[in-house]
């Protein structure tokens, strides 16, 4: 996966926002201002009260795996990084 491609970039947050939008529900009421790690490659996701926790989560399940992260509640907040 090459996401300093730009369409492949793309394609990557518009899979994981869609992955989002389907969670959205059951997430935002309860983890509002949180962060969720999405490994769209997987449909997995982990939910951390800051990027660090959700991070570390992620990357107990996926090491060096890509996540799509997005600030629950604000979905225009969102990141692709490489776990860490």
């Amino acid at each position: 996966m090459d996401l300093y491609e730009k369409a492949e970039r793309q394609a990557f947050i518009d899979e994981g926002l869609g992955i989002y939008d389907q969670i959205a529900g059951e997430l935002e009421p309860e983890h509002n201002g949180e962060i969720v790690a999405i490994c769209p490659e997987s449909g997995k996701y982990f939910v951390g009260k800051t990027l660090n926790q959700a991070d570390g989560l992620a990357y107990q399940a996926t090491p060096d795996g890509w996540c799509l992260f997005v600030r629950i509640g604000d979905r225009s907040a969102h990141l692709p990084l490489q776990s860490w």
